[in-house]
C-alpha cells in the first residue's frame, strides 16, 4: 500500500480519494448484482473522475459529533490498552482504485476503527462479542489494504460510566472474506471505468430533420 499523511478531511485527502472505492463504502461494493446502492456509488465515483471534484464533502451532526469525540476516544484507548496509535491520512491499494482511512495504526501489526455513536447505539454495542456487522466490510477492508494482522473496533460515548464508556473488540483477519472483497473491488473498479468511458464517449443520436 501507499500511505499519505494528508490530514483526513483536508483538500489533499479528498483529492487522493477521488474516484476510488473507500473502506466506509466497501459494504456497498459487496452488494449483490447491480443493486441500486452499488450502482449509485459507481455512478458517484465515475462523476468524480469526470468532473475532478469530490462528491462527499458534507457532514451531518452525527458525523461532526464523532469528529469532535474521536481524539478523546483515541487517547482513552491508548490509556486502557497501553498501545501507541499512529494517525495516518489515506492508505491506497498498490494496484486497485481503492483505499481506506484508518482511525489509527497500532504498533506493527494492528489498526483502529473508532465510532462515537449516540447512547442507544453504544448500549447495543456493549452486548456484542465482536464488531457490529455493519462495519465488517470496512474493518476487513482495512486489514486487507494495510496487510495488518488485527484491528480493534472501538465505540466511545462519554455519557456512560467509566467502566462502559469505551468498548474495545479485537478483530482478526478473515482471509476468505478478504478474498471475496478483493474480487468485488476489482470488478467494481471495472464497472466505474465503464461508466466513465460511457459518459466520455456519449453522442446524441441524429435528430429528425424538420420538414
Amino acid at each position: 500500500m501507499r500511505v499519505s499523511d494528508a490530514p483526513q478531511g483536508s483538500a489533499e485527502w479528498f483529492a487522493l480519494r477521488l474516484g476510488k472505492a473507500t473502506g466506509s463504502r466497501f459494504a456497498d461494493v459487496l452488494a449483490g448484482g447491480r443493486g441500486l446502492t452499488r450502482r449509485a456509488y459507481a455512478t458517484q465515483l465515475a462523476l468524480e473522475i469526470i468532473t475532478g471534484r469530490p462528491t462527499e464533502t458534507c457532514t451531518t451532526p452525527a458525523m461532526e459529533l464523532g469528529i469532535e469525540r474521536e481524539p478523546i476516544a483515541r487517547s482513552e484507548y491508548e490509556v486502557l490498552t497501553g498501545n501507541f496509535v499512529t494517525e495516518v491520512g489515506f492508505c491506497l491499494h498498490d494496484s486497485l482504485p481503492c483505499g481506506v482511512s484508518p482511525d489509527g495504526l497500532v504498533d506493527a501489526d494492528g489498526g483502529l476503527e473508532i465510532k462515537c455513536p449516540r447512547e442507544r447505539t453504544h448500549a447495543e454495542y456493549l452486548t456484542l462479542p465482536a464488531e457490529p456487522p455493519a462495519y465488517t466490510a470496512q474493518i476487513q477492508g482495512c486489514l486487507w489494504i494495510t496487510g495488518r494482522a488485527w484491528w480493534d473496533f472501538v465505540s466511545f460515548n462519554p455519557a456512560f460510566p467509566a467502566n462502559a464508556r469505551l468498548i474495545v473488540r479485537r478483530i482478526g483477519r478473515d482471509e476468505a472474506y478478504i478474498e471475496q472483497l478483493a474480487r468485488a473491488v476489482a470488478l467494481f473498479g471495472a464497472e466505474v471505468e465503464g461508466l466513465v468511458e460511457s459518459i466520455r464517449s456519449y453522442r446524441n443520436p441524429p435528430l429528425p430533420r424538420q420538414r
